[in-house]
């Protein structure tokens, strides 16, 4: 069955939302990351001017379209279409703003998380029934409109994927065309679900996207979530991740490819609010071409009851030309030392002359070399991700963005920001 809802309608009343909910269970205590302002108002986030610790790596000026200023965080909703192909076992539902299921998953954090709060006309809900196993991939395509002025006009939409108690499912959703877009994507696992949520941002030159993704993950729940970037002029993705039921997992895993020109930000929060949670984020990219930016930022927050906590983030960066910028910032946050154990890595550097040169002994042409080497270094990722279709196109992305990188690899110097740290710790 397909299910297609576009964002012309007008329907700006206000949303239903669980207004007392923070971070974490039981408040947040008086920590860096977890004391980050939270709110359904866009009111409450002052247009960003790039020198916040939320944006300082961000092109606030390209992104200004998405913060709303002179509209209110009202946004014309123009120009985007949302179409959903699911599963047989799977309930697709286009719902209007105050739909008491909207909003669950954690408040906005940011002023373009807040604007796609305010913003959205209506929502899609896509519902995994309890103990339902889906045996074919949910799809959803977010995609901008052609059509002159309406699709150059900044829109807003919202998408609730519930995954049921004991559920098994498998959601990709797939980003292209042409649009200026604020987006949030709520990903709610209840007790003992296994989900794999897969979000691919393709867009075409000239598009501007800020999406919000909160994930809240119930108890012994198995949440997958990956994020591939590969189109659009500047991308930013903020995924935070909580933990609301003991014995659960969450893996985030993430590959972008940026090219001349193109801002890539990728900002996670892990929130171990509760004992014996596991999770695993691994992240890597390449970036070629002059102006080309990545950003990585990984903060993961142990509160004081989280015993048992088991958590390890990295992130890994490949630069393959003069001219480009990574950025990679992993930060951990620990309020107890009852943990199974606890660490993060980043590292970014240009292609390996020792890798090359073995390549080479071995009679193969430079440009092959390093073809095989990006290869190599996307490989065991791609491989993660469980889902074939979607690793056949990547290989596919990959392969044409390596085409485009033989022109420009004449040498190999960036501006790098980055730390390897890592810290284990036993629990008593």
């Amino acid at each position: 069955m397909t299910t297609t809802t576009d964002s012309l309608s007008t329907d700006h009343s206000k949303a239903v939302a669980d207004g007392s909910h923070t971070h974490g269970v039981g408040g947040t205590p008086e920590s860096s990351r977890a004391s980050r302002p939270t709110s359904f108002d866009v009111a409450d986030f002052p247009v960003p001017n790039g020198r916040e610790e939320e944006w300082r790596f961000s092109p606030v000026d390209r992104l200004a379209p998405l913060f709303a200023g002179a509209t209110d965080g009202v946004l014309s909703g123009h120009g985007v279409l949302t179409t959903v192909v699911e599963a047989p076992e799977v309930k697709v539902e286009i719902v209007d703003r105050g739909d008491a299921r909207l909003g669950r998953a954690g408040k906005p954090g940011d002023r373009t998380a807040a604007v796609a709060w305010a913003s959205y006309p209506r929502a899609t809900v896509v519902t995994i029934p309890k103990e339902a196993v889906a045996t074919e991939v949910t799809s959803i395509r977010v995609e901008g409109v052609e059509g002159g002025v309406q699709a150059l006009e900044p829109s807003g939409t919202h998408l609730l994927v519930h995954a049921e108690a004991l559920s098994q499912s498998v959601v990709v959703i797939d980003h292209i065309g042409h649009a200026a877009l604020t987006e949030t994507v709520e990903i709610v696992a209840d007790e003992g679900a296994h989900l794999t949520v897969v979000t691919v941002h393709d867009w075409a030159e000239g598009s501007v996207h800020a999406t919000s993704h909160r994930l809240r993950i119930g108890r012994d729940a198995t949440v997958k979530h990956i994020a591939v970037t590969l189109g659009g002029d500047v991308v930013r993705i903020t995924p935070d991740a909580e933990f609301v039921g003991e014995g659960a997992n969450v893996k985030m895993l993430g590959l972008y490819f940026a090219d001349a020109g193109q801002h890539q930000e990728q900002r996670l929060f892990v929130d171990h609010a509760v004992p014996n949670c596991v999770s695993r984020v691994a992240y890597k990219g390449a970036l070629q071409g002059e102006g080309a930016h990545t950003v990585w930022v990984g903060d993961v927050l142990i509160r004081a009851a989280a015993e048992g906590t088991d958590t390890y983030e990295l992130n890994r960066n490949l630069v393959l030309s003069d001219g480009a910028r990574a950025d990679s910032v992993p930060n951990l946050e620990i309020e107890t030392g009852l943990i199974e154990g606890a660490g993060h890595a980043s590292a970014t550097g240009r292609f390996d002359d020792e890798q090359l040169f073995y390549l080479r002994a071995r009679g193969i042409p430079e440009p092959d070399a390093r073809r095989l080497v990006v290869r190599g270094f996307f490989a065991e990722l791609i491989h993660e991700i469980g889902v074939p279709s979607v690793e056949e196109r990547l290989i596919e992305s990959i392969e044409r963005e390596l085409e485009k990188s033989m022109s420009v690899l004449d040498g190999t110097t960036a501006h790098v920001e980055g730390s390897e740290v890592g810290l284990t710790t036993e629990g008593a």
